[in-house]
C-alpha cells in the first residue's frame, strides 16, 4: 500500500468512511495537468476519491484532463469546446462546419470581442449534459467554472471549488498594464469575473484550498463565510519524494511558471539571478514553463545577458519533473500571490530546500521562515537574491530546511487527506439538499443587456451575452492567462 493510501486509512469495504460509495461528477473547463493548478487538482483528487471507493466521472473540455490509470471507479467524459486557444493557432476562427449550436456561436463571439468565454460556455454545455443524465450522480463538483449554467437545477447537489478569486489576477494584470489601451484589453479579457462573482454569491457550498483564499473569496466575491470550507490540497508524496541516487547539480535553481503573467513574479527571480551570479557564477535557473518571446521576463533575460543561464522546459513527464526538482540546490516560488502553491508543496515533498515569497497563501503551505523554508517579501528582487545566495552557500541549511519541509508536507498536505475532507463536504451538501438538487435560481439579468436566444430557450439567463457578428475579424490581445491553461 502506498504512503498516500496509508494516510487515508483505506478499508477493504466499498467506501473507506463506511458509508455508501458516491457517484461523483467532477467538472473542469480546463484540465491540463502540466499548465496551471486546476488540472493538477482534478488529476490527483479524482485518483484519491477513487481510492476511497467512490465512482468518479471527470467531465472536462480541452485540453482534456489526464487521469491516472488503474482505477475501476475513475473515468473521463469529454465535453468539447471549440478549443479556440489551442496551439499552434490560438485565437483561431473556426470553420463554418465546426459550429454545432448557439453555445459555439457565443464562444466565438466573445473571443472576437476580446473576452474569455470558456467558463460561461462550458457551464452551459455541462448544464445540458447533467440535466440529460439526471439520476446518474449523487453530487456534482465544479472546479472553479463559476458559470451561469451551473446555477439552478443541475440534477444533483452542487459543491464548488474556488482555488482563489481570479479578480486577484485581474488586479495584478491591471497594475502591470502600461497603457490605456492595454488596461482596456485587460478589463475586457477578465469580464468573466463579473459572472463568477454573481454565481459565487449564490452557491450553497464552496470549498477552497487555504485560509488566505477563504478570506479573499469573502472580500472579493462576497460569499458568506458560513458557506465556505477550507480543504487543504497537497503533493503526491509517493511521486514527489527524496531520491539520493539523483545527483544534485551545483548552482541549479528550479521554479515553475505556468503562464507569463505578473502574478507569477518570474521577472523578479530573473533580476535576482543576475545579482546572485556575481557571488555564485555557476548559479542558473530552470523554469518549468514556456519561454516568453517578449515582455518583462524576456527583456530582463536579454538586459542581463542571461540567455545561457536561464532554461525553459515544457512538456516533461512526471518522472522528469520530479528528478528536475530533486536535482536542484534550491526550489523557488517567486509569486506575488498564490491561493495555495502546489509547486511549493511538491518541492518540499522531494526534500529540496525552498525559497518562497510571502504572497497570498504561500506561508500557509511553506511554513515559518528559517524552519521549513526561507521566506521573503513578494516583488523584491534583492530579497530573493539574498535568500538564493544564503542557500547556495550553506549546505547544512539546505539539508535542514529540506528535511523539515518534507515532514511538514507529510503532516499536513497530502491528496489522501484532501479527498477525505472533500467527501465529508459532499455528504454535508447531500444532506442539506435532502437528496435533491440545490434550489438556487439563475441569476437575474442586471439590466436591458441582450440575452442569447438559445440560452433563453433552455431556461438559462446569461447577462450580457454577446451576439456573434455574422462576419468579423477577431479582436484579440493574444495574451496568455492562467485561465487559458
Amino acid at each position: 500500500m502506498t504512503a498516500e493510501a496509508s494516510q487515508a486509512r483505506l478499508s477493504q469495504g466499498p467506501s473507506s468512511d463506511g458509508l455508501r460509495p458516491l457517484r461523483i461528477a467532477l467538472l473542469t473547463y480546463k484540465g491540463n495537468p502540466f499548465c496551471g493548478g486546476q488540472g493538477v487538482y482534478v488529476r490527483h483528487l479524482s485518483r484519491e476519491l477513487a481510492r476511497l471507493g467512490h465512482q468518479v466521472e471527470v467531465i472536462g473540455a480541452q485540453p482534456y484532463p489526464v487521469l491516472d490509470e488503474g482505477y475501476d471507479g475513475l473515468s473521463l467524459t469529454e465535453l468539447p469546446s471549440l478549443d479556440l486557444y489551442r496551439q499552434p493557432d490560438p485565437f483561431r476562427t473556426p470553420g463554418r462546419g465546426e459550429y454545432r449550436d448557439w453555445i459555439d456561436a457565443l464562444e466565438v463571439g466573445t473571443m472576437w470581442t476580446g473576452g474569455f468565454p470558456e467558463p460561461l460556455t462550458f457551464s452551459l454545455r455541462a448544464r445540458r449534459h447533467l440535466r440529460a443524465r439526471r439520476g446518474d450522480f449523487d453530487v456534482v463538483h465544479d472546479n472553479q467554472t463559476l458559470g451561469y449554467g451551473l446555477l439552478g437545477d443541475v440534477g444533483a447537489p452542487l459543491v464548488t471549488t474556488i482555488h482563489h478569486p481570479i479578480t486577484v489576477d485581474r488586479r495584478l494584470d491591471l497594475d502591470a498594464a502600461k497603457s490605456r489601451r492595454r488596461r482596456a484589453s485587460v478589463r475586457r479579457w477578465y469580464a468573466f469575473t463579473r459572472m463568477q462573482k454573481r454565481v459565487a454569491r449564490r452557491l450553497p457550498s464552496v470549498l477552497t484550498v487555504s485560509g488566505t483564499s477563504r478570506d479573499e473569496i469573502i472580500d472579493h466575491l462576497g460569499v458568506r463565510q458560513d458557506r465556505i470550507h477550507v480543504v487543504h490540497i497537497g503533493a503526491d508524496t509517493d511521486l514527489f519524494a527524496p531520491d539520493p541516487s539523483v545527483p544534485v547539480v551545483p548552482g541549479r535553481i528550479v521554479t515553475t511558471s505556468s503562464a507569463d503573467v505578473p502574478l507569477k513574479g518570474l521577472v523578479f527571480l530573473v533580476e535576482a539571478l543576475a545579482e546572485v551570479r556575481a557571488e555564485h557564477p555557476g548559479a542558473h535557473l530552470v523554469v518549468v514553463g514556456t519561454r516568453p518571446a517578449k515582455g518583462p521576463v524576456a527583456q530582463a533575460i536579454e538586459r542581463h545577458g542571461l540567455g545561457g543561464a536561464v532554461e525553459f522546459v515544457k512538456g516533461i513527464s512526471d518522472a522528469e519533473l520530479v528528478d528536475l526538482v530533486r536535482s536542484a540546490q534550491v526550489a523557488c516560488v517567486p509569486s506575488l500571490y498564490e491561493g495555495f502553491s502546489l509547486p511549493a508543496a511538491e518541492a518540499m515533498a522531494t526534500g529540496t530546500p525552498l525559497l518562497a515569497t510571502t504572497g497570498g497563501a504561500i506561508p500557509e503551505v511553506a511554513g515559518r521562515d528559517g524552519e521549513t523554508c526561507l521566506a521573503v517579501p513578494p516583488g523584491d528582487a534583492q530579497a530573493l537574491a539574498a535568500g538564493l545566495s544564503r542557500l547556495l552557500g550553506d549546505p547544512e541549511l539546505r539539508a535542514r530546511l529540506g528535511a523539515a519541509g518534507r515532514e511538514r508536507v507529510l503532516r499536513h498536505f497530502t491528496w489522501a487527506r484532501a479527498a477525505e475532507g472533500t467527501v465529508a463536504r459532499y455528504r454535508e451538501a447531500m444532506a442539506r439538499a435532502g437528496g435533491a438538487a440545490p434550489a438556487a435560481a439563475p441569476a437575474p439579468a442586471p439590466g436591458p443587456e441582450p440575452v442569447a436566444a438559445g440560452a433563453a430557450a433552455e431556461g438559462v439567463t446569461v447577462p450580457g451575452a454577446v451576439r456573434t457578428p455574422a462576419a468579423e475579424e477577431p479582436v484579440t490581445s493574444h495574451r496568455e492567462s492562467r485561465a487559458t491553461c
